[in-house]
């Protein structure tokens, strides 16, 4: 009974926990602190028209990774893409959203930072000139600050190669003669900048959040403000209120940093609670990806695309209904409106744009000016309901692409995300490892307890797996050897320090679950958790059910050879193969240690390679432990069983 409401109790807790982190990260639970004041009235502008006046548009790019070693093709791309891209597209502006570079190893194991890496970022805006074209917004992802000690190191290149060449978030504004345009950087990466894989999650301090909050009032004079950082809002750590409520105010927040999961979520877009869109966009060191990005008469639309495909079409009036920003974007001028707009672009000049509503034909989109094609409309023929438009860009070398959307002119109407892509977006993820960890820990501490202290074990009905189990259990807690061993094992993961070692170069360490001390810092857990659940799942937990079945053996009068000619092989041999799996896993992780924080850390290791050094010692104690030891258990076993 005991057991049954311990595990009650802290499934129970464990629900509350997972509830509270869910009810917070989907926006359910309303923030009470502080938030940047409204947006001020904008100026009245006429609606989108058959005129070139009150558009802009831009490009992001992200995720880059020249690399010394790997695909000299991303730079030939980028370099390409600084020339060709841009000067067909004339952007006003792009925004490098992070990872310009890979700092890795030749092995790919370690992380540093290579200069010649930033050298060929630098020569490529130099030969491109790209800088002088349009105004260049490049900020730094993780691995730009890969083993970097700090901000005022010699290998912080970023200060010496980038376009922007200074550390921290800041604020630019993009002035037109229809109003003022915000773009704000987040500057979340971690200072000193651990080696790879313990620097993945960016970090916002108070200090960082204050300056945040100053540049969102800053923005509150302009027609819109885009937000623009590394990290997804998902995989930054920030005190309360917390990042999305800092850039409320914000009409997008443009991300990379998870690459599309791999290929997995194409599309990672989604919307805060408090109204702004989120949308990673694809990495370009596998995927070539980029986003076009435009504001008409201040509504505001984008499309991502993949580098050396054209024409690039982009749709901005009507926009599409899944990515209509209400507390944001003067929406009633969708109604207003009296053309369609287009905007096309192409290696070869355009020859025809076709616009389709629902199906229908509606005409050929003639040339305003520039990129700009219109065609006349009356949105009142389409204000019920939901609508899907279709535009065919041909040019003149055969080259043909069709794009299409949803849209609406009704003011209730609404799309909903992808609910994975918003779980992966809006989940504090960190939070929820954190959480998991603990969970699992007490679980698991419970149970180790619970049996250590309860008395004499009275086995009822049939030796099913659930008798067995707890009796197993109630031997090894019994036993001091392996009861204080996995004890202190689980202990050990929470609080003890995991490794010592170089942190960044030149500067030692000590590495814990709940975060890691280097020169004088702290750095709060993140990855630290992950890893750490890793270790109880896949080996910490495992060993002590292994460490249990193999107890059970011995009492039911086995030694190691004996048990193995039961003739019982396809339940005893998959126990040990899973067993050595998991241990090998161990080992490799002692091996990607030595890679990763090289042969110091490797050394003094507990967590790794002395554990891993220990276990096949406790296991061996398990096969050669005397029976005498094991004589009242394996008796009541032996009666229990005859009975």
């Amino acid at each position: 009974m005991a057991a049954v409401l311990a595990f009650r109790v802290v499934a129970g807790l464990a629900a509350a926990a997972l509830t509270a982190v869910l009810l917070e990260h989907y926006g359910l639970a309303g923030q009470t602190s502080q938030l940047p004041q409204p947006r001020v009235p904008r100026r009245p502008h006429p609606a989108p028209g058959p005129g070139a006046t009150n558009i802009f548009w831009g490009l992001q790019i992200s995720d880059i990774h020249l690399s010394r070693f790997q695909d000299p093709g991303r730079a030939v791309d980028l370099e390409k893409f600084c020339s060709e891209t841009v000067d067909i597209i004339q952007p006003a502006l792009v925004l490098a959203t992070g990872d310009l570079t890979d700092a890795k190893t030749k092995h790919l194991w370690g992380s540093r930072q290579q200069e010649v890496e930033w050298q060929t970022y630098h020569s490529i805006l130099k030969k491109t000139r790209v800088m002088e074209k349009t105004k260049w917004l490049d900020i730094k992802g993780n691995h730009d600050t890969f083993n970097l000690p700090s901000l005022e190191s010699v290998e912080n290149y970023y200060r010496k190669y980038s376009a922007i060449r200074r550390d921290g978030s800041f604020h630019h504004v993009h002035s037109t003669p229809f109003g003022n345009y915000s773009f704000i950087s987040v500057d979340a990466t971690v200072y000193p900048g651990p080696k790879r894989p313990y620097n993945f999650f960016g970090i916002l301090d108070e200090k960082r959040m204050e300056e945040l909050l100053l540049l969102a009032k800053e923005s509150s004079q302009s027609n819109h403000s885009i937000w623009f950082g590394h990290y997804t809002t998902s995989t930054i750590l920030s005190p309360s209120p917390g990042i999305r409520s800092i850039m409320s105010s914000a009409t997008a927040y443009f991300c990379g940093h998870l690459h599309t999961l791999g290929g997995l979520m194409p599309v990672l877009h989604t919307r805060h609670f408090q109204g702004t869109l989120e949308l990673e966009v694809g990495d370009w060191k596998n995927n070539r990806r980029y986003r076009i990005f435009a504001f008409d008469h201040d509504l505001f639309s984008f499309a991502d695309l993949i580098f050396g495909e054209w024409p690039v079409v982009l749709i901005t009036n009507p926009k599409s209904l899944l990515y209509s920003c209400p507390k944001h974007e003067p929406l009633e001028k969708l109604l207003q409106s009296t053309h369609i707009r287009i905007l096309a672009f192409s290696l070869s000049s355009i020859t025809s744009v076709t616009v389709n509503i629902d199906g229908v034909h509606l005409g050929q989109a003639v040339h305003s000016s520039g990129p700009i094609f219109t065609l006349k409309w009356n949105p009142r023929n389409y204000s019920d309901s939901t609508h899907n438009i279709e535009v065919i860009v041909q040019d003149s070398a055969g080259r043909s692409k069709s794009v299409h959307h949803i849209f609406s002119l009704q003011e209730d109407s609404q799309l909903r995300f992808d609910l994975l892509a918003s779980f992966v977006l809006l989940t504090d993820h960190c939070t929820v490892v954190r959480v998991l960890f603990v969970m699992i820990v007490l679980i698991q501490l419970s149970i180790l307890i619970i049996f250590r202290h309860r008395g004499y074990l009275e086995l009822k009905g049939p030796p099913g797996f659930l008798n067995l189990t707890s009796f197993s259990l109630h031997v090894l807690s019994k036993i001091n050897i392996f009861y204080y061993s996995v004890l202190l094992l689980t202990l050990y993961t929470v609080l003890g320090p995991w490794f010592f070692g170089e942190i960044t170069e030149g500067k030692m360490g000590c590495c814990f679950s709940f975060g890691i001390f280097v020169d004088g810092h702290f750095l709060q857990g993140s990855v630290t958790f992950m890893v750490g659940l890793l270790q109880l799942v896949f080996f910490n937990i495992p060993m002590m059910a292994y460490l249990c079945w193999s107890l059970l053996q011995r009492c039911f009068g086995h030694n190691f050879k004996s048990h193995l000619h039961q003739g019982k092989y396809l339940k005893i041999i998959p126990v040990h193969l899973l067993m050595l799996l998991l241990y090998i896993w161990q080992i490799y992780s002692c091996y990607f240690l030595h890679m990763t924080y090289g042969t110091l850390a490797f050394f003094f290791s507990p967590l790794r390679t002395w554990l891993t050094l220990l276990t096949p010692l406790l296991i061996y104690r398990v096969w050669t432990l005397n029976s005498k030891e094991l004589g009242t258990f394996t008796t009541q076993l032996k009666s229990h069983l005859s009975s």
